[in-house]
């Protein structure tokens, strides 16, 4: 898809959607990094649903992993994969402490030697955080750039890649999100409401 075309889809996803945040609910960035790692394969709703009371006792590593593995486990087994995440949260937090004093690295390459952080979930945090103009790919993302014409990615990381060298820079903050949103609520995976789509006149899928 030319940049140009590119430049309108965001420019009129932007103006309707205004500046969007995380739906995740958290209140430091230990409590965010836990929320964005239970929200693989599940759904925003879900996490913060579980996360309410989890927040409440525990907002640091040393907290955790005073709760342990199993008292995590209570909080979060209505997620999806709530055992195998529980596992690397408690890891996760265990070399926090030991090799970062308990901070959350700031590079990639740390964020992703991590025990359950992958590509998606340390471009959210860094985006979320920082503020680095990284676009991360979840299956909305993935889904509606394919759609709309943005890619023909085969999979979420060669998807990541072309995102990030295509769109212009200043979209890169806020177009994960706004694509997320986009898929969320209006090109969703099963009936999908292109008709009446705001964006359906740049849309591949829609046109052809």
């Amino acid at each position: 898809m030319q940049k140009e075309k590119i430049d309108q889809i965001f420019t009129i996803l932007s103006e309707v959607s205004g500046d969007l945040k995380t739906e995740l609910e958290y209140s430091n960035d230990f409590t965010l990094l836990i929320a964005i790692i239970l929200s693989a394969q599940s759904t925003d709703k879900s996490v913060n649903k579980a996360t309410k009371s989890l927040f409440e006792i525990v907002d640091n590593p040393s907290a955790m992993l005073e709760l342990g593995e199993e008292g995590l486990k209570k909080h979060i087994k209505t997620i999806s994969l709530f055992n195998s995440k529980a596992k690397n949260i408690i890891a996760l937090s265990q070399i926090l402490i030991e090799k970062y004093d308990g901070v959350i690295p700031s590079i990639f390459e740390e964020l992703i030697s991590l025990p359950g952080v992958g590509r998606k979930t340390a471009n959210v945090y860094l985006n979320c955080v920082y503020n680095h103009p990284v676009i991360a790919v979840d299956t909305h993302v993935f889904r509606v750039a394919n759609r709309l014409g943005i890619t023909n990615a085969k999979n979420a990381h060669e998807s990541e890649r072309i995102l990030n060298k295509i769109i212009d820079i200043k979209w890169r903050i806020t177009a994960h999100n706004l694509l997320i949103f986009h898929g969320r609520y209006l090109c969703k995976a099963i009936k999908p409401l292109c008709s009446t789509c705001i964006i359906n006149h740049l849309c591949k899928k829609y046109n052809e």
